[in-house]
């Protein structure tokens, strides 16, 4: 009976060995597994604390996209007016185009007929021109006929002087000779 206890106290022993090896290890797995969990909850924290910045990071970059977007609106809104301004500006300059070619157009064809008037003007001058060189030489021939006119009437009137006199003169020796005549 004692061997059969001292068996079971063996047993015993061996089972509290083996129990204690095993509470060893579990206790060794568990430090092991704490270890992690301590690790995994600094790492967690530290996570959190990276993507609560990342959050505060992304909120400040958002907040500074809106802001310029708002001014990207504002920007674009003028640009759109300064575009509706430069477009009304177009169709005014299109139509002022549209009249002013249209009076080039005018003005070409004044042109033109300006020069084709020109033209027979110049034509009628050197026909003007021609006429005034003929009766330039007509009236220059008139002049030296004016001159030997002149000359002649000039001897005309020396012969018409010389005539008087001859006439005075031979009057004067009619009333001689009647007196004589009579005496």
């Amino acid at each position: 009976r004692l061997t059969g206890q001292q068996q079971e106290i063996n047993n015993l022993i061996q089972r509290k060995i083996a129990v204690d090896e095993e509470n060893a290890r579990l206790k060794n797995e568990f430090s092991n597994l704490n270890q992690k969990f301590k690790d995994k909850s600094q790492e967690l924290k530290d996570t959190e604390e990276c993507a609560q910045k990342k959050e505060e990071q992304n909120r400040l970059v958002i907040k500074n996209l809106e802001e310029e977007n708002k001014g990207l609106n504002t920007c674009c809104a003028d640009l759109l007016n300064d575009l509706e301004k430069l477009r009304k500006q177009e169709a005014q300059w299109k139509t002022e185009k549209s009249g002013n070619d249209a009076r080039i157009k005018n003005l070409e064809t004044d042109l033109a007929e300006a020069r084709e008037q020109m033209k027979e003007l110049r034509s009628i001058c050197s026909n003007l021109s021609s006429q005034v060189a003929v009766k330039q030489e007509e009236l220059s021939q008139k002049d030296c006929d004016v001159i030997r006119a002149k000359k002649e009437l000039q001897e005309l009137q020396n012969l018409y002087r010389q005539n008087i006199k001859h006439t005075a003169q031979q009057a004067e020796l009619i009333k001689q000779l009647q007196a004589l005549n009579t005496d």
